[in-house]
């Protein structure tokens, strides 16, 4: 039989969740309204002078092949930086969990690039990859390979996604070593008995245990693409080499604070937030089914 709380005034409750509901209405309820409601007008960059004018801006944005390209960037963006930062995190955590002696060390080197910036890890990626000065450069071109991120699209955006995933190894790393410490040993060790080997009992023990804590993660991941990289973005290369690089929200921090597109920035955050809310409602309605609990 399950107890419930009471209390014996009636205004307690309300004052409790209330501090709650004004964070919510205040950073989340009332930006989304000025967003919805600015990506409905036209004004100008002072707001003196503004006019309604329905859906223009979406239908502007969606016949701009710009915004499509941004789009297309991004999609490859995310299932990258997502898809490496977890598989790597994890090969991490699995190896660090099996260490013996000096574990503590092994931690903390791993967890150091948590407290480094976006914009930190962006910079100093930046000079490893530096084409006159950096080291992982010069061992490129000491077996021909010419890798210059400044003037090729393809390697500026390779090097965003490393930048972008080392700055979150650390907080997926924590979280599947906490995971995996959390297994019960026995577990392990009746599989080890029944001749299961190393490979057999991470895939039929270990991964199915963890898939909570990597379905948290991948909700994680996905909205740190697509929102935590600005700073990797701005720092590295502000959306270039010819837009390369230019993801959904560098885009519209560019239109609407360096173009003063005030409108169209607005419909492209309104169209980020759907974009995102369905990612959201695809994973917990379709992947979570097969996470054990």
């Amino acid at each position: 039989m399950h107890k419930r709380v009471t209390f014996d005034s009636k205004i307690l409750p309300y004052l409790l969740v209330a501090p709650q509901v004004l964070i919510t209405i205040v950073f989340f309820i009332w930006p989304s309204y000025q967003a919805i409601w600015q990506s409905l007008i036209l004004e100008d960059a002072f707001g003196g002078n503004t006019r309604f004018v329905w859906f223009r801006n979406f239908e502007k944005l969606f016949e701009d092949d710009a915004y499509w390209h941004a789009m297309r960037v991004t999609v490859v963006f995310s299932i990258l930086v997502a898809g490496i930062g977890l598989a790597a995190s994890l090969l991490l955590a699995v190896m660090t969990d099996r260490v013996v002696r000096g574990t503590e060390v092994y931690r903390t080197f791993l967890v150091w690039p948590y407290a480094v910036a976006p914009a930190v890890a962006a910079v100093l990626w930046g000079f490893l990859f530096n084409p006159s000065v950096g080291i992982i450069s010069y061992a490129l071109r000491k077996i021909q390979i010419d890798f210059n991120y400044v003037l090729n699209g393809e390697q500026a955006l390779l090097v965003v996604i490393f930048a972008a995933c080392w700055n979150q190894f650390s907080y997926n790393f924590l979280f599947f070593l906490a995971g995996l410490q959390s297994i019960p040993r026995s577990l392990i060790e009746a599989a080890a008995i029944d001749g299961a080997g190393p490979s057999r009992r991470f895939w039929t023990i270990v991964f199915p245990l963890l898939s909570p804590t990597g379905f948290f993660l991948l909700v994680i991941n996905v909205l740190y693409a697509f929102f935590g990289t600005f700073g990797v973005v701005d720092a590295l290369t502000k959306g270039g080499p010819a837009k390369a690089t230019e993801i959904l929200v560098f885009k519209l921090y560019n239109d609407g604070f360096r173009g003063q597109d005030l409108g169209g920035s607005a419909a492209q955050s309104v169209i980020l937030m759907l974009v995102i809310v369905a990612l959201t409602v695809v994973q917990f309605r379709f992947i979570e089914r097969r996470v054990h609990y």
